[in-house]
């Protein structure tokens, strides 16, 4: 299933043997928390996280409390045996871990409203859709995994989230009128965050650099660019400087091509209101 659409994954087995795995070999280290924390440069309520199971360990994390705890290649181990939360496809397990840590995100979509943006019952409508169906377990799998990532507007609030949609994907009014009404409500809410721009793309443009499809790209901590591409059943990370180049270029040009953020604003608000 199409994301466009972590943060802290719910509480499975294998993240809370995980760890207890960290935990113990800390404590055969003879350190604390607070001692451990600035040595595999993470913060003391994130190391406390990982080690209650609350929290999906970085790789850079795994690496380090490896090496500083001299841990046998135990750590590394245990990490590779780790599960995340149901409904995030296998394929977007890793974009997502780093969605989570990224300095900023810009999101290009022409199929549906992306999941950041989803409003509850559009997500509902769009898994609604599943061929082949969903049992009711998965479906709310889905919902709550898709819901869930939503937290990452406020609790980074610092980071910047750039939306370029098109004006197809809300005019489709999948779900009916009353769904798109509330979609329109959450976008228009979400568009109130300082650190969330949306910009739509209208219907009628005679200029368009997206016509390759969908893409997102993500800045990391260490200032790396990343891509990312989805079709059906499959998703690809984009590692390759040169490619990468590429996308940004494109997304500037789809942000030119655009309509402004307070002119997308004001067509969502006239979309809401004629329904």
């Amino acid at each position: 299933m199409v994301d466009s659409g972590c943060g802290e994954p719910e509480v499975s087995d294998s993240l809370k043997a995980f760890g207890e795995v960290v935990k113990a070999f800390r404590k055969r280290a003879r350190l604390t928390q607070e001692q451990f924390a600035p040595r595999v440069r993470y913060s003391v309520p994130t190391v406390a996280s990982i080690e209650q199971g609350r929290r999906f360990p970085p790789a850079d994390f795994v690496d380090r409390a490896e090496e500083v705890l001299d841990a046998f290649g135990t750590i590394r181990g245990a990490a590779r045996h780790l599960s995340r939360r149901p409904g995030l496809a296998s394929w977007f397990r890793q974009w997502a871990r780093l969605e989570a840590e990224a300095v900023s995100l810009d999101t290009y979509e022409c199929r549906l409203v992306p999941g950041l943006l989803q409003s509850e019952a559009y997500a509902r409508a769009v898994f609604a859709q599943s061929v082949p169906p969903l049992t009711d377990e998965q479906l709310e799998a889905q919902v709550t995994a898709r819901m869930d990532r939503q937290r990452l507007f406020r609790e980074r609030g610092n980071v910047p989230f750039s939306f370029i949609i098109e004006e197809a994907v809300v005019t489709r009014h999948l779900g009916g009128a009353r769904v798109t009404r509330d979609l329109l409500d959450h976008m228009l809410e979400c568009a109130t965050l300082r650190n969330v721009e949306i910009q739509v793309m209208p219907t009628r443009q005679e200029q368009h650099a997206g016509l390759d499809g969908p893409v997102r790209l993500l800045e990391t901590a260490n200032n790396r660019w990343l891509g990312y591409a989805e079709g059906q059943q499959s998703g690809h990370l984009i590692a390759d400087a040169k490619q990468v180049s590429i996308l940004l270029q494109r997304y500037a040009k789809l942000r030119s091509q655009a309509l402004t953020p307070g002119d997308s604003l004001g067509l969502l608000e006239r979309l809401r209101g004629a329904l």
